[in-house]
């Protein structure tokens, strides 16, 4: 692997999402088996449905085996030292923000080396940066963060948004890089902090269609 600055932010989404499903998957009260799984499935389910969607198999994971055990060294780190980073009351929400800063912008770039429309992209972006929380959602019996009225995928389609027009303008990539992540990390703390969301509807006033 040539570790170019869009390499090392992907190794850093990788170890921020696998650190957001330990931390789950052991306030779930998950064995070391499961803490894996769930760290394993956090990190790279979004890469990997990137990957199938772009017909890019083997998937990352599977040529480059540094993924694993990555994963496997930095669940081990999450449970030696739970105790400190769980003190830490937003652990959880500030390493699954980094992951979804960084993922958004891999998944841009892995649709623009394909040539793919730009709308293509942006959606290959959020799929990235999302589903890996998906799956560890669902995995953890949690509605998915995305599915509630956080505003999650939203800000990972914003990103996606920024990054498409900044390579039009023609900036250097890796500023594009940085700016998109801090775009989307940025956008996630502040909607949490000043507790922004979008509406839901119900049907509780409404009369069903018989």
């Amino acid at each position: 692997m040539d570790y170019t600055l869009f390499n090392i932010l992907d190794l850093l989404g990788t170890m921020a999402f696998a650190i957001s499903g330990a931390l789950a998957a052991m306030n779930r009260k998950l064995d070391l088996f499961g803490i894996f799984i769930i760290a394993f499935v956090t990190a790279v389910g979004g890469g990997t449905l990137r990957d199938v969607l772009i017909g890019n198999t083997p998937v990352m994971w599977m040529e480059n085996t540094l993924y694993i055990y990555l994963i496997g060294v930095v669940s081990i780190l999450a449970i030696i030292f739970r105790n400190k980073i769980y003190y830490l009351k937003t652990s959880l929400f500030l390493f699954d923000t980094i992951g979804l800063g960084v993922f958004t912008i891999t998944g841009v770039e892995a649709g623009l080396q394909n040539n793919l429309d730009p709308i293509v992209c942006i959606a290959l972006g959020a799929m990235t940066g999302t589903f890996g929380g998906v799956i560890r959602d669902i995995l953890c019996n949690e509605i998915p963060v995305i599915f509630r009225r956080e505003i999650y995928a939203t800000a990972s389609i914003t990103g996606g948004l920024a990054f498409i027009l900044l390579m039009s303008v023609g900036l250097n990539q890796d500023i594009i890089y940085i700016v998109t992540s801090l775009i989307v990390i940025s956008i996630r703390l502040v909607v949490v902090k000043y507790k922004i969301s979008l509406p839901t509807y119900n049907l509780t006033d409404t009369e069903l269609p018989e």
